[in-house]
């Protein structure tokens, strides 16, 4: 089944795919090029979570969906914790298409406050984290109820992860699978 590719402005949302450039934990870009991929059943869920954002005056920011198993890898090799990064040697739920890793901004774009960034690894990115401001605490549950009635699933150590019920079940895939690769 092809993937649906996730692309402003039809979509609604801001992306900042941050394994295509140099911010994220690794310190160099994991991706050749920014695409935003998605299983069709993760995409139709994220439009779901567009539109529940949008009623509030929010937006949605991406900073990743499908993961190839080799970026997976790269990851692994750069931070092997297992809490944090799935082990590329069972599957992470990116490289199924299923997940997404994302934050919630103002209507201009601007990010809100999470107290904490994306891929900031410990334990202020657990989503009931009340070490961080009440604000940041408050967006967090407005991203996890907006997610949550859109159908997706939050991973309790990190803030900006979710996923489909049932990722597992979904097939891992490899970039070659997707055209033109990521790396």
């Amino acid at each position: 089944m092809p993937f649906v590719t996730i692309a402003p402005p039809a979509v609604g949302l801001d992306l900042d795919l941050r394994y295509a450039t140099p911010d994220n934990l690794t310190g160099s870009p994991i991706y050749a090029r920014p695409l935003c991929l998605l299983h069709p059943d993760a995409a139709a869920a994220l439009a779901r979570a567009v539109a529940l954002a949008a009623a509030q005056g929010l937006r949605l920011r991406v900073f990743d969906a499908y993961r190839p198993p080799a970026a997976q890898w790269r990851l692994w090799r750069a931070f092997p914790d297992p809490d944090f990064i799935a082990d590329p040697r069972t599957g992470s739920n990116h490289s199924r298409g299923v997940a997404v890793d994302l934050t919630l901004a103002a209507a201009d774009g601007t990010p809100l406050p999470m107290g904490g960034d994306f891929d900031a690894m410990g334990p202020l990115a657990a989503h009931g984290c009340t070490a961080v401001p009440v604000e940041a605490q408050r967006n967090r549950c407005l991203l996890l109820g907006l997610m949550a009635s859109a159908g997706w699933q939050p991973y309790d150590r990190e803030w900006w992860h979710y996923q489909l019920p049932g990722a597992a079940a979904y097939p891992l895939v490899e970039d070659g699978a997707m055209g033109p690769p990521l790396m």
